[in-house]
């Protein structure tokens, strides 16, 4: 086992020490000028007319563009992990008992997948919309801080590494496996856990694979922290002559509430792990019952825990804000009021973390307090809802595939955000929590209201970073299937929660509640999934293809947005570079007729 820790630590190390020392030799890792654009800095500074080609380029660009691109990239790694992950435990839980894995590989398999999707898939993907389309919606030539902004993103690589280190050496490194403390991590289980997932004592050494998930944690709070900074600083100082206060467009709005969380959230979860990982290695006492106790953790974890799921869902909301009234033809109903609920529910986030706390022994005065702020923060979003809907009214409504995941993911917020009312009564929450109740609750905020926002975004926004159109059928196909999928899966996790079955169980043959009706709602449960997992091949089908050989778009306006005077900046960005010379860094070149079609989506 030691020796596993060592060869570990050897491997990390010179994986580091040689990234630094390849870097040291690149001459040319400057600031290049962005396509149709000019340089950064002074007169004096390098400026590049065209970027390197090839691999270099991306490993040392520094355009807002290619960063974008990068996370994405990134961010569909990570989700394809995430959800693998999650179809094995599926799987497994289709039937009582152990059938395909042991409770050790679906407990490492669970902590796998949800720091995958919050952490490694939730914030980059957000991120990559931000780095791609902020500056040219607020009339920005980049980021404030090109150089930090890609540092921040290669500092996501090796964080997922760590994250996923465990599972990969596991098979291949004896004394290692993955981490088995849930994405939580509570103490005591996270501070003394085995390979085996069992308190260490006299059972054996630590598991180095829960100590290196805690550092790619770290490491990607760290990134998203920067970015943060990035943005903040963006949305002051960069933008356009023309914008101000008064016209900064909704999805801006979001993104600068959104960081204001991560800098107040994400330093209090570096500091919390870093008192877990010396808890774990150096014998101090921080959430230990002898010293400040596991309900510290909890405070500490919450504190950043609840913030984080305003932190993935604010600008998803931006997002949909953004695209769902340009389907409508008509402006966002009540835009100030969208807002004044964006910054309303930033401010109360930071209110409502020991809800997750009712069942740990709480003053119940304080309970009191947690679940009216629970309650009253329901208020902002609920505006949210009824503008979008009132967006709705009378409108002149296309059904495209960005439209249809826009009114996918309100219906699905509906559920997700009143089942989330219900957890927040007090008398409520001791009955359901740690159920599966829980868990349909989160994942129709997550999967169903974030994840469908994600796919809007991206159909809406495919022709700007691609110069293409995808395949409009097996888009609608995709939103479908992900739908029927979403509901089927998450809504019987509802009725599994209203009948008892805990959350985070490998085997449920036990006298734990009835378990023929556990085994029908898990196999309506991995029924559903695996539409959703193929509504998800779908897509990346219909993407990959779609980019490399979808009809190039030559119009300005592909989704006949001046018909309503919705044309954003953007879209006035693309339409000066629709041949799209950004792809290979250089000037706008017209190649006259050379194979380019008209394509609108009608």
């Amino acid at each position: 086992m030691v020796n596993g820790q060592v060869v570990l630590t050897a491997f990390m190390g010179l994986f580091l020490v040689a990234v630094v020392a390849w870097l040291t030799r690149l001459d040319s890792w400057r600031t290049y000028s962005p396509a149709g654009g000019g340089g950064y800095g002074d007169d004096s500074a390098t400026v590049h007319s065209e970027k390197p080609s090839g691999v270099i380029r991306w490993l040392t660009t520094v355009d807002h563009k290619d960063i974008g691109i990068l996370y994405g990239a990134y961010a569909v790694v990570a989700f394809a992990w995430g959800g693998l992950s999650v179809m094995v435990m599926r799987l497994e839980l289709s039937y009582p008992g152990t059938t395909i894995i042991s409770a050790d590989t679906y407990n490492a398999l669970l902590t796998s997948h949800g720091i995958t999707m919050l952490f490694l898939f939730g914030t980059p993907i957000i991120a990559a919309f931000a780095n791609y389309l902020l500056p040219l919606m607020i009339g920005a030539d980049d980021m404030a801080f090109p150089r930090i902004n890609a540092i921040a993103f290669w500092l996501l690589p090796p964080a997922a590494l760590l994250v996923w280190a465990g599972l990969i050496f596991g098979p291949f490194v004896d004394g290692i496996a993955g981490a088995q403390t849930s994405w939580t991590m509570y103490p005591p289980l996270s501070a003394d856990s085995t390979v085996a997932g069992t308190p260490a004592g006299d059972a054996g050494a630590l598991n180095p694979g829960a100590d290196l998930m805690m550092l790619g944690l770290h490491l990607s709070g760290i990134s998203a922290t920067m970015g943060a900074i990035n943005f903040i600083a963006t949305i002051f100082t960069e933008r356009g002559e023309d914008v101000g206060w008064h016209n900064l467009d909704i999805f801006s709005w979001t993104m600068l509430t959104q960081s204001g969380l991560i800098l107040f959230a994400f330093p209090l979860l570096g500091s919390a792990l870093l008192m877990l990982l010396a808890d774990r290695n150096l014998d101090t006492l921080f959430f230990d019952p002898a010293g400040g106790g596991p309900i510290l953790w909890q405070h500490l974890f919450w504190f950043f825990g609840h913030p984080e799921v305003y932190i993935l869902v604010l600008p998803p909301m931006g997002i949909i804000s953004y695209v769902l009234p340009r389907f409508a033809g008509r402006k966002l109903f009540g835009f100030k009021f969208v807002v004044y609920s964006t910054l309303a529910i930033g401010v109360l986030s930071f209110g409502v973390w020991a809800h997750h706390m009712f069942a740990s022994g709480m003053d119940p005065r304080l309970e009191s307090a947690f679940m009216a702020v629970t309650l009253s923060i329901a208020i902002p979003s609920a505006v949210k809802v009824f503008n979008w809907i009132t967006t709705l009214w009378n409108g002149s409504i296309r059904l495209n595939a960005p439209m249809l995941f826009c009114l996918g993911f309100v219906s699905n917020f509906i559920i997700g955000g009143v089942t989330g009312v219900f957890l927040g009564a007090v008398p409520v929450n001791q009955v359901l929590h740690e159920t599966y109740y829980v868990i349909g609750h989160f994942h129709y905020i997550v999967m169903g209201a974030i994840g469908f926002a994600v796919f809007a975004g991206l159909y809406y926004w495919f022709p700007l970073y691609t110069g293409r159109m995808y395949q409009q059928r097996l888009a609608k196909w995709h939103f479908w299937l992900s739908m029927i999928g979403t509901n089927l899966t998450f809504f019987a996790m509802i009725f599994l929660g209203y009948g008892g079955m805990p959350r985070r169980y490998a085997n449920y043959q036990l006298t734990i509640g009835p378990e023929a009706l556990f085994t029908d709602l898990h196999q309506f449960t991995t029924i559903g999934a695996i539409i959703l997992m193929i509504g998800q091949i779908i897509f990346v089908y219909n993407f990959i293809i779609s980019w490399l050989e979808g009809p190039k778009v030559r119009d300005g306006d592909p989704w006949n947005l001046d018909e309503h005077g919705m044309k954003t900046r953007e879209w006035e960005w693309f339409e000066q570079n629709k041949i799209l010379p950004m792809t290979d860094g250089g000037e706008p070149v017209d190649d006259g007729a050379g194979g380019s079609a008209d394509v609108k989506e009608e």
